[in-house]
């Protein structure tokens, strides 16, 4: 079974459409990349997975259950789809590329908060999970520390902690290194790799082609809105089947 699969899914924003019959599937514990030119729908079609969007028409499946089926504008929300993703979204973490941390809390509170407000776990529980995940991004001295005193790159791995400490199913990220400044991409790319050697499910949206091409069980590129190819890392770099795809893997 797949962890998630996306029927032909449609988006738009007024008249401008971005989603245009999108689908794509993903098994548990792999990898998919998203490569594409800016403004091909890459970051929207993950918020619509996330459900901060919601779709105009098509369908989410998560863990076999829907979580997002509209099958025309006009139908109304399903109250009992409704649910199903509000629960679903405690699964499915996203890292985003301006880290989203909150600047009035510490890096300790930015981790904890989450896991004891939704979660409901205790604070003592919340602070040995945020200890353990600071060690593994290699952050325990920042502890106390607020965002502002933090590099961007730390700011990343912290974001990446505080997604972990609601233990998802799967993460989605979302340009994590273009808000970097080139000599901190390195120590972020480093935990998503780790993350994909443990054989966490993830979907990253990403510019960083090498990175794709190693990390990656599959890969997607897109284009105003739709996907002109998914296969493996190997065809797609080594002989993609789009004259277009050749293009933009030359600039890159």
């Amino acid at each position: 079974m797949d962890l998630l699969k996306i029927s032909k899914i449609n988006k738009s924003y007024d008249k401008n459409q971005v989603l245009k019959d999108v689908s794509l599937n993903l098994k548990k514990g792999d990898v998919l990349s998203i490569i594409g030119p800016s403004g091909s729908g890459k970051s929207t079609l993950l918020r619509c997975i996330s459900g901060l969007e919601h779709i105009d028409s098509g369908q989410i499946e998560f863990e076999g259950i829907t979580i997002a089926e509209v099958k025309n504008k006009a139908n109304k929300i399903n109250e009992e789809i409704k649910t199903k993703s509000i629960n679903a979204s405690k699964k499915i973490g996203m890292v985003f590329q301006n880290f989203n941390l909150f600047p009035h809390k510490t890096v300790l509170e930015n981790i904890i908060e989450a896991p004891i407000l939704v979660n409901k776990i205790s604070k003592k529980d919340a602070i040995a999970i945020a200890e353990k995940l600071l060690l593994k991004v290699d952050l325990l001295d920042k502890i106390n520390a607020y965002p502002c005193t933090l590099s961007g790159g730390q700011q990343q791995r912290i974001a990446i902690a505080r997604c972990l400490a609601m233990d998802p199913e799967l993460i989605l990220f979302d340009e994590p290194t273009s808000a970097l400044d080139p000599r901190l991409v390195g120590e972020v790319l480093k935990v998503i790799r780790d993350l994909a050697i443990e054989k966490i499910s993830l979907v990253v949206v990403t510019h960083e082609m090498q990175f794709a091409r190693e990390i990656s069980d599959r890969i997607i590129f897109m284009e105003n809105g739709e996907i002109l190819e998914d296969t493996s890392p190997e065809i797609l770099f080594s002989n993609p089947e789009h004259e277009r795809i050749k293009q933009f893997l030359s600039l890159s």
